[in-house]
């Protein structure tokens, strides 16, 4: 849709303020926490980790004398679980410290500006979340991460926020009968003399601390293919070998080179697709994916096949491009479920493509029935429970397919790059994103994205249509029922008597009552609203009796 039209919405919308927000962590920008460095020492007698964290920090401001980490500690309430710090040193040096609260503070000697140090925690403990230590589906011991949203302080220390992206490290001693993934490329794989096994895994790409990724179990692992000279992997237990390398085989390499032409170049050393027991879904950590262990039937299931391209499009949308805090989740969830049916329309066609909105509509129709006051963006959002819901995903989607409908495929396509290239492995937010479609656009997208962002609801249109056959002349009446206004362009679809392939008129809304008539040689046999799915909302229209 071109600019006069939009222009016209933006003259009439009521402009809704868009309000900076921020999530309640502590975040302090004057420490960069550059690198992680993971030791650990897994046991098939018992589920006590034993581990030791190197933080590699970097001071941007003088006078520092304390650095905050996240790290459970041990509570009645977690029955005992939790993690215990033996010691913290730095430079040799042992340097004391508070541990209360799930909070680590560590004591230090006055930063200067510029200077780098590391902090060495020698811990253990029995994780109560963040790393799953249980049986999998054959009764085959396993240790499995999943820090999401915010659970990888319970067993590892770190700022557990996205907000301070670091290059990650870890190095796993366990029983030599476990293969171990992780982030990265693999730097060591020994067999030690206590009949241990030590494996080392690497990545040199910053990434949020929810993307730190861990899995050790009885793995059977496939080189399936590579990518730009990347490896593609797949790792399963070794029961589903057969299945599970089936599975996985289709669609990642065809997922990597589609987003990687549409949107920018893939961020990171290989990618893994693995089979686990700590997730329903998917997982998107970076370089290394985990599924449900479900996921693996030998089917290739069309539904699981939309999971690993979901999870793929997160590579690009939430790992590499990672939102600022937690208000802003639909730059990660949105994108990655409208990047998932761009994938469809690309591979399936247009039909299965439009299937898929109007699956996600009737998903958001459903959430907006019980939480009607809930916008996309979060304002200050505190409690994890409620990080994502239809409308960060399925929500957050329509906002991008609507915004793709209004600045053209060019221009979306060409601020789609520009705002991954500018924030590729940093941190962006929802106001950094609208900036980037302007430049490409050359719209102001302050209305649009006020009401589709910021706003609640959606619209519902209830309408009637009438034939003057004197005039010839279509007159179509409707009201939006919802409590808040939206503007909007719109479609109406008129199809004569007999024919089911409609003319199709585009009309601006820019109030909650709208009359709009039409000047035809006979008749409609039927007159639709939003009949090419271009527009979030909800439809009733009828000739009038």
């Amino acid at each position: 849709m071109g600019k006069t039209l939009f222009t016209a919405i933006v003259s009439a919308c009521q402009l809704l303020p868009v309000i900076g927000l921020a999530d309640t962590y502590p975040k302090n920008f004057d420490i960069d926490i550059q690198h992680y460095q993971f030791k650990l020492w897994l046991s098939d007698r018992n589920d006590s980790v034993r581990a030791e964290a190197t933080v590699f920090l970097n001071f941007k401001k003088a006078g520092i004398q304390q650095v905050r980490l996240d790290l459970t500690n041990v509570s009645s309430e977690l029955q005992g679980k939790g993690m215990t710090v033996a010691s913290i040193m730095s430079n040799g040096k042992t340097l004391s410290f508070s541990h209360r609260s799930d909070e680590l503070l560590i004591a230090i000697p006055a930063s200067v500006a510029g200077q780098q140090i590391s902090i060495t925690i020698k811990y253990s403990g029995i994780p109560d979340a963040g790393l799953a230590i249980k049986q999998n589906r054959y009764n085959d011991r396993s240790f499995f991460s999943d820090n999401w949203p915010n659970l990888g302080h319970h067993w590892l220390p770190l700022a557990d926020h996205p907000y301070d992206k670091a290059t990650c490290e870890f190095i796993v001693t366990a029983p030599s009968r476990y293969k171990v993934v992780s982030n990265g490329l693999l730097q060591e794989e020994s067999f030690l003399l206590d009949g241990n096994k030590l494996t080392h895994w690497k990545q040199a790409v910053p990434i949020a601390p929810w993307l730190f990724v861990l899995g050790v179990a009885e793995f059977a692992v496939q080189y399936v293919d590579s990518f730009e000279g990347k490896s593609i992997e797949t790792w399963v237990y070794r029961q589903d070998r057969e299945a599970g390398f089936y599975d996985f085989q289709t669609p990642t390499k065809q997922a990597l080179t589609f987003f990687s032409d549409y949107v920018g170049p893939f961020a990171y050393e290989k990618l893994a697709n693995i089979q686990s027991n700590n997730s329903t879904g998917g997982m998107e950590a970076a370089s290394a994916i985990m599924y449900s262990e479900k996921s693996v039937s030998g089917k290739r299931d069309v539904r699981w096949q939309d999971v690993i391209v979901h999870e793929l499009a997160h590579q690009w949308f939430g790992d590499a491009v990672t939102k600022g805090d937690w208000d802003d989740v639909w730059l990660s969830e949105g994108f990655a479920t409208y990047f998932t049916l761009l994938y469809t329309e690309h591979s399936k066609g247009r039909d299965e493509f439009v299937k898929g909105l109007k699956a996600s509509r009737e998903q958001i129709i459903k959430y907006l029935a019980i939480n009607p006051d809930s916008p996309i963006v979060h304002n200050q959002l505190s409690d994890m429970e409620k990080v994502t819901s239809a409308l960060t995903y399925q929500k957050g989607a329509w906002v991008l397919h609507m915004l793709r409908e209004l600045m053209g495929e060019v221009n979306f396509k060409k601020g789609i790059q520009a705002y991954y290239k500018k924030y590729f492995n940093a941190n962006a937010t929802t106001l950094d994103f609208r900036y980037e479609m302007e430049q490409a656009s050359g719209l102001d997208l302050k209305s649009f994205f006020s009401q589709w962002l910021y706003q609640t609801g959606m619209p519902t249109i209830k309408g009637q249509w009438t034939w003057d056959s004197k005039k010839k002349e279509l007159k179509v009446t409707f009201e939006q029922t919802q409590q808040n206004a939206f503007s909007f362009p719109l479609e109406i679809g008129i199809a004569s008597a007999g024919n089911t392939t409609s003319e199709v008129k585009k009309v601006n809304v820019t109030s909650k009552q709208s009359i709009f008539m039409f000047v035809l040689e006979s008749k409609p046999g039927s007159v639709t609203l939003d009949p090419e799915t271009t527009l979030l909302g909800v439809f009733d229209v009828s000739l009038k009796k």
